[in-house]
């Protein structure tokens, strides 16, 4: 519960057909089981009280009477369960049989959902039997002093997590044109619970896993789907009990079919809440015409089961990956393909240390050239060695120029930064922020004048990490004329250089990217260490990879400190010790909103994923943004 996260479970008890006594029994060990793994929201079957396929047998008032018997002994039995408890079952009103599902929570019945859409086809002939559920609420009277709504149109509400919002529908309802779920959602429903039976036959459950994820991602909620097992009759077909629990287009689990085993997965409620509130197009419509009915759960620690990414901007599986790498290169290249169209620009400018960021800028800068059938030549590639410059980078830069087939340009910075530092009064032994910057500066004024030599673009290398951390000198590495990288992670960029090398033809050229991603991230703007590379940028901000996932966890949900840095010891617990991450997430906060003032102002370039700092788009952030509170959270925690 903490966090939102919602234990969910998808149960399918082996059932016998007719026989509510017997079925009544399973629910009940089953709940009491799912309640062990700390579920909150149980769903069963569709009719899995009687069975779904009882057929004509539904017509017979003992299987009924006994059906509705067995659904209050289930709510004694499960009276001191903290959860909400879908059940299935045939119920008549008004001299009519539904189709429907019972609310039942802590011994208490709390409302009835009818199913709307009927199937009459095939092996289904429910509207020989079912009459077409109402919307609006009726007060049915289930037993002398219990009386509870019956419609479509409910909303189940917890009092103590108000997020969270359930609302039912049945089977066929979200294969119809107009799923009951869709109005629910526009109501606030963020946890939609399906009661099935869908049978099974071959390719069916492909479609019906499709059919979920994409319902889940439609209407941005979470969905459980609970789907009848082989313990109903094979008469005519089979049931396996396929069910799933998604989250916004994600399946989180499914389960195997042809073995009635229950399914787990933990919801996250903050994070559809948050996805909701940012998409202006979800426009919730209000519940004027719904019935709303209170439960409370217990506030505790939900054990998360699910997998956390550490890796949030890179996909696990190599296939995917080397998808999205192409993906985003097209991007970049035809971002840039556009920008040089317009300006009549015949020639890009770009400085090359060597390192890993400025490497896919030259890699992108190429591609968009072949996409012009402009001659590689016309990239005037500049390498500027300073007083930090290692020959690994340098000699990787010129090599990487060369073998690309870009024009090679050099111009060592020393010189001119030694008379400025001697113009300003700066000591060459005073190796502070004054000495780094002036060397950044220096190289950025080299390439725009370059650029107005030659009518040429100076191309930007810096990413999206750097930005985020504000680890870019202002009016430095920090301008260029279009940043390529601006919107790509640094645990991206090294899979990028990888893909490419991977999937090049020249192994010379391979050699030199494999190098430049063995080599260490840094600035270069510290003299080398006899010969090696004294300055690392990880020492100094610390490891990207935990910064990606924090600058990934708070932009695109809007978490709080507490359930990041929570996230993040479940994916990083073989890597790093809890005080390791609260470190780096606390000066992830501090820089964040002390450097916004270097993203005000940043240059065009193209956004490749959903997470993205401009300020003219993704991120309208005041400059002058206090991080007290944020801070004052994770101080909290380290008071703990």
């Amino acid at each position: 519960m903490r966090h939102g996260y919602i234990k969910a479970a998808a149960l399918s008890p082996k059932i016998k057909v007719a026989d509510p006594v017997f079925n009544a029994q399973a629910v009940i060990s089953q709940a009491k089981e799912a309640a062990e793994q700390g579920a909150s929201v149980m769903v069963f079957p569709e009719l899995c009280l009687t069975g779904y396929t009882c057929g004509d047998l539904f017509l017979q008032e003992l299987l009924l009477a006994e059906a509705k018997k067995q659904l209050f002994v289930i709510a004694e039995e499960t009276a001191e369960i903290d959860a909400v408890i879908f059940i299935g079952l045939p119920l008549e009103y008004m001299d009519k049989l539904y189709n429907t599902a019972a609310v039942i929570y802590r011994g208490n019945i709390l409302g009835i959902v009818p199913k709307t859409s009927l199937p009459n086809y095939a092996e289904f002939y429910e509207a020989r039997h079912f009459a077409k559920g109402m919307r609006e609420t009726v007060p049915v009277t289930l037993r002398e002093g219990v009386t509870v709504p019956m419609g479509t149109n409910q909303l189940f509400v917890c009092r103590n997590l108000p997020h969270l919002r359930i609302a039912a529908e049945i089977c066929e309802d979200v294969w119809s044109v107009n799923p009951p779920s869709i109005s629910h959602a526009l109501a606030g429903a963020n946890l939609i619970v399906n009661l099935s039976a869908s049978d099974e036959v071959t390719g069916k459950d492909i479609y019906r896993r499709q059919l979920v994820a994409g319902q889940s991602a439609r209407l941005v909620c979470g969905y459980i789907y609970a789907n009848a097992s082989d313990g109903e009759s094979t008469q005519d077909v089979v049931y396996a009990g396929h069910s799933l629990i998604a989250e916004n287009g994600t399946v989180l689990k499914e389960s195997e079919r042809f073995l009635n085993l229950p399914v787990y997965a933990e919801i996250d409620i903050n994070r559809l809440t948050a996805e909701r509130r940012r998409m202006t197009t979800f426009e919730q419509k209000g519940t004027q015409d719904y019935t709303i009915t209170y439960f409370s759960l217990n506030i505790s620690e939900t054990k998360l089961t699910r997998f956390i990414d550490p890796s949030p901007f890179v996909p696990g599986n190599k296939s995917d990956r080397d998808k999205r790498c192409e993906e985003i290169l097209a991007i970049q290249a035809m971002g840039l393909k556009k920008r040089l169209e317009h300006t009549g620009c015949r020639c890009a400018v770009a400085g090359i240390s060597g390192g890993l960021d400025s490497t896919l800028a030259l890699l992108v800068t190429v591609r968009a050239f072949d996409l012009l059938n402009l001659p590689r030549k016309q990239i005037l590639a500049v390498t500027m060695p300073g007083f930090g410059t290692t020959d690994r980078t340098y000699d990787n830069a010129v090599h990487l120029i060369q073998r690309l087939g870009a024009q090679l340009k050099e111009i060592s910075i020393c010189d001119a930064v030694s008379v400025h530092f001697k113009d300003i009064e700066h000591s060459l032994d005073t190796h502070d922020v004054t000495y780094e910057n002036s060397q950044a500066r220096e190289r950025t004024q080299i390439l725009m004048d370059v650029a107005n030599q030659y009518s040429g673009m100076v191309i930007g290398t810096g990413d999206m990490s750097e930005l985020a951390l504000g680890w870019a000198t202002y009016n430095g590495d920090h301008m260029s004329m279009y940043g390529v990288n601006a919107s790509v992670p640094k645990t991206l960029v090294r899979h990028l250089v990888k893909y490419y090398a991977d999937t090049c033809e020249d192994k010379e050229l391979e050699e030199i990217l494999l190098d430049v991603l063995d080599t260490p991230v840094s600035p270069e703007l510290l003299p080398p260490d006899n010969g090696t590379i004294s300055q690392k940028t990880e020492d100094l901000v610390g490891p990207y990879e935990l910064h990606d996932f924090f600058l990934y966890q708070i932009l695109r949900f809007g978490y709080e400190p507490a359930k990041v840095m929570r996230l993040a010891k479940i994916a990083f617990a073989d890597k790093y010790d809890e005080s390791t991450v609260l470190k780096w997430l606390k000066t992830f906060y501090r820089r964040f909103f002390s450097q916004q003032f270097k993203r005000s102002c940043l240059p065009d370039g193209p956004k490749v994923g959903t997470v993205a700092l401009s300020p003219r788009g993704d991120l309208r952030m005041p400059s002058d943004a206090s991080a007290q509170l944020w801070l004052d959270e994770i101080n909290r925690m380290e008071a703990e």
